[in-house]
């Protein structure tokens, strides 16, 4: 799609000095709202996972570019209130990687610890951050999002990032618990 007019043209429009935004929904929307707090926490995620795609090269940092523009789509969906009919597919897709990759992989006797390396540890922190996603969507209670199937997308993101930080982790420590 061509268009003469460039999609962003102006960054600083203090619109938002007074505490609400716009979103592609037309709407203004308080900065402290789930859906606002959703659109940031989804932003966050995909600064996250393109630091962690830096640090790699070949099949899995293109899964993670691929990802990144994934998270602009769940991120469009919740701006506009219009998610794409094709969550559920999407969701197997990254099933699907997510089994490739852990079936090359040690089965775990505990849980790990994250930071085996940059990698390892850049990965962990997107994984938490998309935990933290899927937290506000939940808050948000939005059904047309629900419906989507987007909560099952971003539960499945973060077991491909759990699975992706294993894989290039040179030094994986486990949990030690505290014990008497």
């Amino acid at each position: 799609m061509t268009n003469d007019r460039p999609r962003i043209d102006r960054v600083t429009t203090t619109s938002g000095d007074a505490g609400t935004t716009s979103l592609a929904d037309g709407k203004r929307h308080e900065k402290g709202s789930p859906r606002l707090e959703l659109v940031g926490a989804l932003d966050e995620l995909n600064c996250e996972v393109g630091l962690a795609a830096l640090c790699l090269d070949g099949s899995l940092r293109e899964q993670l570019r691929t990802i990144q523009a994934r998270v602009f789509d769940v991120g469009a969906a919740v701006a506009t209130g219009k998610p794409q009919p094709y969550w559920g597919r999407e969701t197997e897709r990254l099933s699907a990687i997510t089994e490739e990759i852990n079936s090359a992989l040690e089965p775990l006797a505990e849980f790990v610890l994250p930071g085996g390396n940059e990698t390892n540890g850049r990965l962990h922190a997107a994984r938490a951050m998309t935990r933290r996603c899927e937290r506000v969507f939940w808050r948000l209670e939005d059904p047309v999002l629900i419906e989507a199937s987007i909560g099952a997308f971003l539960n499945r993101l973060s077991d491909f990032l759990f699975v992706a930080a294993r894989s290039v982790c040179e030094d994986e420590v486990l949990w030690q618990p505290l014990r008497e």
